[in-house]
């Protein structure tokens, strides 16, 4: 069963942007620049039956194109060992219409999605044993991070494959911006 999430893609300008930000957490494993992308939903394993009918729904998804524009550093959990490090998206309209339009077709198709509410960031890097002092000091000495906005003109079926290296991620299909009508 392939490893299902729906995404929207950085230009690559942003992705070279943030990996200058990918420094100075001893342990971190940062994500490559390549890999980064902002989740909508992710579906996890999904039945070979569904990729072909979710595909043709996601496609009927209607949006117009828009901009995002970074947010500030962060970490997950807020308190506690440091899991994540990431960057925040401003949760602007269009990009929560476009979230929720992507989890109820994700949901008609049967899936099931995560519980938490979306919250849009970009994951930087994942921590097993993380330095506390070092991800402090790398979210105080980044907390002015001023990085250009970029537009959303299409989002992204993506395949997750785990490998020992991590996860390597597969454009399935590509669904561009169709303003409503």
């Amino acid at each position: 069963m392939p490893r299902l999430f729906v995404a929207i893609d950085l230009p690559e300008q942003q992705r070279q942007l943030l990996a200058t930000l990918q420094t100075g957490v001893p342990g971190a494993r940062w994500v490559r620049p390549e890999q980064l992308h902002l989740t909508l939903a992710f579906l996890g394993e999904v039945q070979q039956e569904t990729c072909a009918p979710l595909s043709r729904l996601l496609a009927q998804i209607r949006f117009a194109p828009f901009q995002l524009d970074f947010g500030t550093l962060g970490r997950f959990p807020p308190r506690g060992l440091p899991r994540v490090l990431w960057i925040g998206l401003q949760p602007q309209p269009h990009l929560l219409q476009l979230e929720r339009a992507v989890s109820t077709t994700a949901l008609s198709c049967g899936l099931v999605l995560e519980a938490r509410p979306f919250f849009p960031h970009i994951t930087l890097a994942r921590c097993k044993e993380p330095d506390c002092q070092a991800v402090v000091a790398f979210l105080n000495s980044r907390n002015s991070v001023n990085l250009p906005p970029f537009q959303v003109q299409e989002f992204l079926l993506f395949e997750s494959r785990l490998t020992l290296q991590g996860a390597v991620h597969q454009v399935l299909q590509r669904y561009p911006c169709h303003p409503k009508e």
